[in-house]
């Protein structure tokens, strides 16, 4: 059971957290184990903290936090009768912090090892209070620092899990713990090298975390709580008459969760799919509202279209080069650059002269145009969006590509990657245009023609 940022923002969180893994413990079937994040708002505190101290202001970056630590005593206060010992402990990763924030001011340690090391403290402290909460509601819990059981390589902020240690550090931190009918509770998003060098998973992996313990132990079932009821039709900040869709495959969910479904980290559904462990996504707020189910067996939708997911802040670079015609190894040059400057690509295109990708990390785009100029002619485009169209059976539905691009027929569209997978066809508009191509797709997929769709369905 993953706990979002949310779940555990303030007391009234804890709360309604603590009520929901009481109902789980007492099937006498299930024993849970709980994955928590940061409270809302930490992570992104103890980030800017680092950036304050990088600027040389490490004395400013340590006062910033207080309100953080602040938040933590008065759940403690006001849910516990640990407060006293939770008070230890701010004062402890104070301290450390503080010191950790020095350090960066005066640059005695590599930089992304005392992020790593200073961010780590959101989900360590949230685990640890989450477990005194529990206790004092009368459940077996004990903390268990996730950087026993989550075992990395050493890139850190975004660190890859070794699947193999992980799975046999899990089991033996927790396989005893269940045995004993007690509530493991772990932070999200960190982990650890071989040898114990503090790492993170990158933002948004809770949820990873909580899919790798999941397939370590193989769970019955790896549930994400969050604040939203499920997976919708598409964001409900664009459409208001977005929906929630009820089962997904996990290819479905894979390529909503890349493209922008937020409710679900990308890297979740590898674990899960590996072991058939199905994910459930739920509402913390409202925890009897059916959410949506992850699995490998899933219904095709009579629309054909599941969802409609969107990412935004996407940059296209165009290479173009007359050498590219009859020739081989052009392709695999142009992705070298990319791998040596370690930044992924979203879609590819291509013509005989040309090649355009799409991507959303542009902090080492100046290097790499720098580079494809060699290659080629270099055009950079800015503000771009990805839309993707998501469903079971999109590349063998004749007329799907229609539907779609008819609706858009007055919106420019860059880039169309349409057959790579049987799932989804995704292309690119400008940013601007978003939110007027996505009513449309609704409209035309999930609101339009209702009567027809029912009477497709019967036939």
């Amino acid at each position: 059971m993953k706990f979002g940022g949310t779940s555990v923002e303030d007391s009234p969180a804890f709360e309604r957290l603590v009520k929901i893994v009481r109902n789980v413990h007492t099937l006498k079937a299930s024993c849970p184990v709980v994955v928590v994040s940061a409270m809302s708002g930490v992570t992104n505190a103890l980030l800017a903290s680092v950036g304050q101290a990088t600027t040389g202001d490490p004395e400013g970056a340590i006062h910033s936090l207080e309100p953080q630590w602040e938040r933590h005593l008065a759940v403690a206060q006001a849910l516990t009768r640990e407060s006293a010992a939770i008070r230890v402990l701010l004062q402890t990763a104070k301290q450390e912090i503080s010191d950790l924030l020095r350090a960066t001011a005066a640059e005695t340690m590599p930089r992304p090892l005392l992020q790593d090391l200073i961010v780590s403290y959101g989900e360590r402290l949230s685990a640890a209070l989450l477990a005194a909460v529990l206790r004092q509601a009368s459940l077996p819990a004990q903390h268990v620092d996730a950087r026993r059981c989550i075992i990395t390589n050493g890139e850190h902020g975004r660190a890859e899990p070794l699947q193999s240690e992980t799975s046999r550090r899990t089991r033996a931190e927790l396989d005893s713990l269940i045995v004993a009918e007690k509530i493991p509770v772990l932070g999200g998003f960190v982990g650890a090298t071989v040898d114990g060098t503090t790492t993170t998973l990158g933002r948004g992996g809770s949820d990873y975390t909580a899919a790798l313990l999941g397939a370590a132990l193989a769970a019955n079932e790896v549930q994400i709580w969050t604040d939203v009821t499920g997976v919708l039709t598409a964001d409900p900040r664009l459409v208001s008459q977005a929906r929630t869709i009820t089962r997904l495959s996990y290819a479905e969910a894979a390529e909503l969760a890349y493209f922008g479904a937020k409710v679900l980290h990308p890297k979740t559904i590898q674990p899960a799919m590996e072991q058939r462990i199905p994910v459930r996504i739920c509402n913390a707020r409202e925890p009897a509202a059916a959410g949506t189910i992850v699995c490998s067996d899933t219904e095709l939708s009579p629309r054909t279209v599941k969802a409609i997911a969107h990412k935004t802040g996407i940059t296209i670079v165009q290479v173009t080069s007359a050498r590219m015609l009859g020739a081989y190894g052009f392709l695999h040059a142009i992705f070298e650059v990319f791998n040596r400057h370690r930044t992924a690509i979203d879609i590819v295109t291509t013509s005989e002269v040309s090649v355009s990708l799409s991507l959303d990390d542009t902090s080492k785009l100046t290097a790499i145009v720098n580079e494809l100029k060699q290659l080629g002619a270099v055009r950079v485009e800015h503000n771009q969006a990805i839309i993707c169209i998501v469903g079971e059976g999109l590349r063998a539905t004749p007329g799907i590509a229609a539907r779609i691009f008819n609706c858009l027929s007055d919106i420019n569209v860059s880039l169309i990657s349409h057959g790579a997978s049987s799932v989804n066809v995704t292309f690119v508009v400008e940013e601007k245009n978003v939110r007027t191509a996505i009513s449309r797709l609704h409209a035309t997929f999930f609101e339009h023609n209702a009567a027809e769709i029912g009477e497709a369905a019967v036939a």
